[in-house]
């Protein structure tokens, strides 16, 4: 009874975290991670997956960038391109993902206007012709012209400077709700302090326009699009509705109530577009934003190039009546988004998306009062689960907890597919999946006597870790010989005797233990297996007891790591009056023998192979280059996250073949740019040096030097190709350097 009670309890006070979490009161970052997941999982499941045929996306693509010329095109191209669609093509309505904020001066007629007033002033004739031509110079006018008395709806954008300089430019149009529409209901639209708008000729021109700012989501993607934005009191609406409403026109914008409404709860759930055929609701959530139907993946609409429109290549009915939002999506434009349908996606398509959405009706709603829908089956689920749970068997318990998650995702799918209402689903599902779990922790009781035994074999090898997956899949642990790939790993102090020599007993077991105990917990840290140690060395290995996928990468991460551990641990030795320790690292992947080995009398978990003898040479000659890592070639392959710089093709003791032994720089991205210019010129010097160019190879080294004179690698290779310049090695000679000694 009484661990029914305690159950019981920890069951609710789980259910009030999840509580709190729906309520707002504090946001748990994975839950809403979660939620993200399944409202894309949900979206994709249920897409229509069709093209769709009344939109037409006029692509700015670079096939259009090639035959016209880089963007921005000068305006009278543009003029022509208005022409075209609604004179020739007669579109229904057409709309420009694009802000023209910057006066058009491709003309030329602004040097000739200098030329009047300067070199040409007294010239009559000149006058005259400039004055007959200067309505076919100004572009600008050119262009507004063309889209006077046009359905033609432009696009701009609104900036929130936070807190520096607020960016204003061009002109807003008239704001579709004036300041105090909304005043006495505590609606949370997005507001913004600056904006990016048009030549204020070409806004007045305009039948319309609209902001085509996105919501971007927390994981960067784009899930939603604020309807009505607020700037300085003023109500503006989207790109995507100011289109719609174009098309319509006259169409007006009425704000949609809920019948009852709270002190906190503004009632806002829907925007009504009201034209002489009736009404056309665009549900809106407490952000006054819309969940974007998307269709499905890149292409749900027809994309056509400019150019070929301009230039008449388009059949008449693939463009008349249609909706033709014209957009970008070449690369180098900057109009590309992540979304749940593409991680790559034109910013074009959104709204040619939400424009379909609007005119079939078909957007999922998430209005405000869903928060309280949660919280109430939060509450419900909760508590009866809370009070079941405790009380049934193991069995009945699984049976109970999936045949509530069946229910509930199957009610929750059935709302989201029939009633287009998208209600929250990761925590629910997190939530019977706690309560499940915290009755079932008992079978951890159950499982620590196998841990146990794991620990007992293997708790002096690998980390703590390691032996809690171990003992979850014992059946994947053995200590008989096994042939696997792995990394194995070799350091050593360098000078170990003249600093033994310098310190009594005490003191060298002190030192020992100060810099082995760190070294071998970034082993650890980066599931790698102590093998053993050696006086001064410490060998280790990943890919065993546990198989490790990434075993090399998490070897030379282990590697670079156990380098700057120790160079922060020198001032502490020096403080001690100990001598300065600098370890060598070499790393080598390859086949290997892993298993318990040994004798009658003692026996040992390691790993025996080519490829270990191979790291333990490479940990040798790290001296030799002057650096403190470095891998082989098996290394480098398995690895291409690195940056690495070749160190050199080396023939070592024992081994016939020679290897390319290489020295990792960092992660991919995480290096500096002049690192990387410096290991370009090296490589460089390399190809010179391999090709008997002496004289070239030692200018190229000069010029490295001067960059890094502390690099010892430099003058490794340079003491060789002056040897070499006396001492030619010969036409067959294949770059590798011998070593004759460990």
């Amino acid at each position: 009874m009484k661990r029914h009670a305690l159950l019981i309890g920890l069951g609710l006070a789980l259910v009030l975290v999840f509580l709190g979490n729906a309520a707002k009161f504090y946001q748990i970052g994975f839950v809403q991670q979660l939620e993200n997941i399944l409202y894309d999982y949900r979206l994709r499941l249920t897409m229509p997956r069709e093209v769709d045929s009344r939109i037409v996306i006029l692509d700015i693509d670079e096939k259009s960038l090639k035959e016209e010329g880089r963007w921005p095109w000068s305006r009278d191209r543009l003029a022509l391109l208005m022409d075209k669609l609604f004179d020739r093509y007669g579109i229904a309505v057409a709309g420009l993902d694009v802000v023209f904020a910057e006066k058009d001066e491709s003309s030329g007629f602004k040097v000739l206007q200098e030329l009047g007033h300067n070199q040409l002033k007294g010239v009559p004739q000149f006058h005259s012709v400039l004055t007959q031509i200067r309505p076919q110079l100004d572009y600008d006018n050119l262009f507004a012209s063309k889209i006077k008395n046009r359905k033609l709806v432009l696009g701009y954008y609104f900036t929130n400077s936070g807190g520096a300089d607020k960016n204003i430019s061009g002109a807003l149009p008239e704001a579709v709700f004036q300041p105090g529409t909304f005043k006495g209901h505590p609606i949370g639209f997005t507001q913004w302090d600056g904006y990016g708008g048009n030549l204020p000729e070409l806004q007045k021109s305009a039948a319309s326009a609209g902001h085509f700012n996105p919501m971007v989501d927390a994981d960067g993607e784009v899930r939603r699009v604020p309807m009505i934005a607020e700037y300085n009191g003023a109500y503006y609406e989207s790109l995507s509705l100011a289109m719609v409403r174009t098309l319509l026109a006259p169409a007006r914008l009425v704000p949609g109530y809920a019948a009852s409404k709270s002190e906190d709860y503004a009632g806002l759930e829907w925007l009504d577009v009201g034209t002489a055929q009736g009404n056309l609701s665009i549900p809106v959530d407490q952000d006054v934003s819309t969940l974007v139907p998307y269709r499905g993946g890149r292409g749900s609409f027809r994309y056509i190039s400019v150019t070929d429109v301009l230039h008449d290549r388009v059949p008449l009915a693939e463009l008349k009546n249609k909706i033709v939002v014209v957009g970008t999506s070449a690369p180098g434009l900057m109009d590309m988004r992540s979304t749940p349908v593409a991680a790559v996606y034109p910013g074009v398509e959104i709204h040619a998306n939400m424009i379909a959405g609007i005119l079939d009706q078909n957007i999922k709603q998430k209005p405000p009062y869903v928060l309280g829908a949660e919280v109430v089956l939060l509450l419900v689920i909760g508590v009866v689960l809370s009070l079941l749970l405790p009380s049934l068997s193991p069995v009945q318990t699984t049976l109970l907890t999936l045949v509530t998650l069946v229910v509930m995702l199957t009610g929750n799918v059935a709302i989201w597919h029939y009633a287009n209402l998208a209600l929250p689903l990761s925590s629910s599902v997190l939530m019977i999946l706690g309560l499940f779990a915290l009755d079932m922790s008992y079978g951890y009781f159950v499982e620590t006597r196998t841990k146990r035994q794991i620990t007992s074999l293997f708790g002096q090898y690998v980390p703590s870790e390691l032996v809690d997956e171990m003992s979850q899949h014992p059946e994947s642990v053995s200590m008989e010989g096994d042939s696997r790939e792995m990394t194995i790993l070799f350091s050593d102090v360098r000078g170990f005797t003249t600093i033994s020599e310098g310190l009594d007993a005490k003191e060298l077991t002190l030192l020992m233990n100060e810099f082995l105990t760190p070294l071998s917990r970034v082993v650890y840290k980066h599931r790698g297996t102590v093998d053993k140690y050696m006086g001064d060395c410490i060998m280790a290995f990943w890919g065993a007891p546990l198989p490790d996928p990434e075993h090399a990468k998490h070897a030379i991460l282990a590697g670079i790591e156990m380098q700057r551990t120790l160079r922060e641990l020198q001032p502490h030795f020096k403080q001690r009056g100990w001598p300065e320790i600098r370890i060598g690292v070499g790393i080598n992947t390859g086949r290997v023998s892993v298993g318990n080995m040994g004798s009658e009398v003692r026996v040992a978990y390691t790993v025996m192979g080519d490829a270990v003898n191979l790291a333990s040479r490479l940990e040798g000659i790290t001296k030799q280059y002057g650096v403190g890592v470095i891998v082989g070639e098996n290394t480098k392959a398995a690895v291409p996250d690195f940056v690495y710089r070749e160190l050199d093709l080396v023939r070592v003791k024992g081994k016939d073949k020679p290897v390319a032994i290489f020295e990792p720089l960092g992660l991919n991205g995480q290096v500096d740019k002049a690192v990387l210019e410096e290991l370009k010129l090296y490589h460089q010097m390399l190809k010179l040096y391999r090709r008997q160019d002496w004289d070239q190879a030692e200018l190229q080294l000069y010029n490295l030097q001067r960059m890094s004179p502390e690099c010892k690698l430099y003058d490794v290779y340079a003491e060789r190709a002056a040897y070499f310049q006396s001492n030619s090695p010969g036409a067959d000679w294949d770059g590798v350097f011998v070593f004759q000694t460990k």
